[in-house]
């Protein structure tokens, strides 16, 4: 028998067969923006009004929106700027923006090398001293004699690796003669502004817009306008748009993992041949993608992170107890075995809390009477997601096999 025939049977039932399930996959993608974003009139509006001074040659106020994830907060702004744009080139008006997703920003230089390619000015990616990219991307911008918007997705992601990124940013108006920046940062964190430097926040001037979460019978409607166009009809088990919904809902208000759920289900129930999505679909929809997120979250950390999360699964592997001193002291074992800088405990404190707030780790402080307080740390996901992903890490790998765990 061919050894390959199970896999292009698999794809000729691809190919061949009617699909139940999807007219189009796309509709249900994360990259997908749809052309109306149901329950968000009102922000389109709001921003609208702010950003209405381009067209008639003003600078706009600068704007931080906030609101959780899955809020309609990147995809109102993308909608609008393309709208504006489209606006300012029907009469002739030089306007234009640039995109960035700070989660892979961390240094000024890559700003700024990214800022000089999207108003085609040439310098490398790497390379050059940052001065002189600086002065290529103000010297080209003042060339277009043009409005240019740069917003900052996830812009506390940028604050925290590159704080003098937006602080150069803030201060660019003053250095430009021929043309002007605006800045739209957008975050989920609603006490973002509380933490910036307050040169920066005096610079920026800016004005917010709240995104407040979806409830249940909002997700319902956005899930109702993907179907539409995504799925057949009759492909849904009656109660999984509910169910679907309801999920997100609890989730923040979450209208991506409201969509992710639908889609991932009905992947599910493609692969097994089904007519149609049932609820079950989405419950093992709903496992795949909660260890998707853990596997995502645990192979991005830092390796100073990974490796106080490797003390933690450590220590409680040895002990049902475990407080900041333990896991400082396994932490510090870990860094001389793998040559690993070591910080200070105050700084690993601060590593274990941010742990805690991603879900993956608890932080409990109690109390101990006059002997103080302390925190009871433990891990809140399984052991062998934790060890399967830190082992991939060629330098922690040497750890377990010194620790026998």
């Amino acid at each position: 028998m061919d050894e390959h025939s199970n896999i292009d049977s698999i794809f000729d039932k691809y190919l061949d067969e009617d699909n139940p399930i999807f007219i189009n996959r796309e509709i249900l993608s994360p990259n997908y923006v749809p052309e109306y974003l149901p329950h968000r009139e009102d922000k389109f509006e709001e921003m609208a009004k702010i950003l209405g001074p381009a067209l008639r040659g003003g600078s706009p106020s600068n704007i931080f929106i906030y609101g959780t994830t899955g809020t309609g907060k990147t995809a109102v702004t993308k909608y609008v700027l393309k709208k504006l744009k489209k606006k300012a080139d029907e009469r002739e008006i030089e306007f234009s923006f640039s995109f960035f997703n700070c989660q892979h920003i961390d240094t000024k230089y890559r700003v700024f090398a990214q800022l000089c390619d999207d108003i085609a000015v040439d310098v490398p990616f790497t390379g050059l001293h940052f001065d002189i990219v600086y002065q290529k991307f103000k010297e080209g911008l003042d060339e277009l004699k043009t409005l240019h918007i740069i917003v900052l997705d996830e812009v506390d992601s940028l604050y925290r690796k590159s704080t003098e990124s937006l602080y150069i940013l803030t201060r660019l108006n003053s250095e430009l003669v021929q043309s002007k920046i605006g800045i739209i940062g957008i975050t989920n964190d609603v006490n973002f502004k509380e933490t910036l430097d307050p040169r920066i926040r005096s610079s920026l001037s800016e004005e917010e817009i709240v995104f407040s979460p979806y409830t249940a019978e909002q997700l319902k409607d956005i899930l109702n306008q993907r179907v539409e166009k995504a799925l057949n009809k009759d492909a849904l088990e009656f109660g999984v748009l509910n169910l679907c919904a309801a999920i997100g809902a609890q989730q923040h208000g979450d209208a991506r993992r409201s969509i992710d759920l639908l889609r991932v289900a009905a992947e599910l129930a493609e692969r097994e041949g089904a007519e149609k999505v049932t609820e079950l679909h989405v419950r093992k929809a709903q496992q795949v993608i909660e260890r998707n997120t853990v596997v995502e979250v645990l192979g991005s950390l830092p390796i100073q992170t990974k490796a106080v999360l490797q003390a933690i699964f450590i220590g409680e592997s040895k002990s049902e107890e475990l407080n900041t001193g333990d896991v400082y002291d396994i932490y510090s074992s870990i860094c001389k075995l793998i040559r690993l800088d070591r910080l200070t405990p105050r700084r690993v404190s601060d590593l274990i809390n941010e742990l805690d707030m991603l879900g993956l780790v608890t932080a409990r402080v109690i109390s101990k009477g006059r002997y103080g307080r302390s925190k009871r740390i433990n891990l809140t996901i399984p052991k062998a997601q934790v060890k399967e992903i830190l082992e991939k890490d060629f330098r922690l790998s040497k750890v377990f096999e010194e620790n026998s765990v």
